[in-house]
């Protein structure tokens, strides 16, 4: 003999977990996360000079520390991949939080043969608890221009 199947009857307050837990975890999933830290540098224009290109960088330092010093190694490539220069790109300080232009001026080079500009390595990077490995993992390239910036 079977005994008949009876309603179940669940408590109020069951309920109302049942029916909110969706919408609490869409609200978990849209929460803001905390920004890693970064140091942003942006090619943010490439004008000709009397010989050669002045490339013009927007950096932001996003790290929560002053940085006395930057430099970076950038490679110069043309328009056809070719290495066009190796050289050190120096920043100076940047201090946390504030943007900074900085101008490089590259002789011997027009602006149109320029395809990239690709960011090789921190060669320094001194700060509060800063390191190059600090800036380079960091790093967010961008660029305004038909100049890729890469890294």
């Amino acid at each position: 003999m079977t005994r008949p199947s009876l309603p179940i009857r669940w408590p109020a307050g069951v309920l109302a977990l049942v029916a909110l837990a969706p919408m609490t975890l869409q609200a978990q999933d849209a929460a803001p996360s905390a920004a890693a830290p970064s140091l942003s540098v942006e090619l943010n224009d490439a004008a000709p000079t009397e010989g050669g290109c002045r490339l013009t960088f927007l950096a932001e330092n996003g790290l929560g520390t002053d940085l006395a010093s930057l430099s970076l190694e950038t490679v110069v490539l043309s328009t056809a991949g070719q290495v066009e220069q190796v050289t050190l790109f120096d920043f100076g300080d940047l201090p946390a939080g504030r943007p900074r232009v900085r101008q490089f001026d590259l002789a011997g080079l027009a602006c149109d043969a320029i395809g990239q500009v690709l960011i090789n390595g921190v060669t320094t990077c001194d700060g509060a608890g800063a390191d190059p490995a600090t800036c380079i993992s960091g790093l967010a390239l961008s660029s305004r221009n038909r100049i890729e910036l890469i890294g």
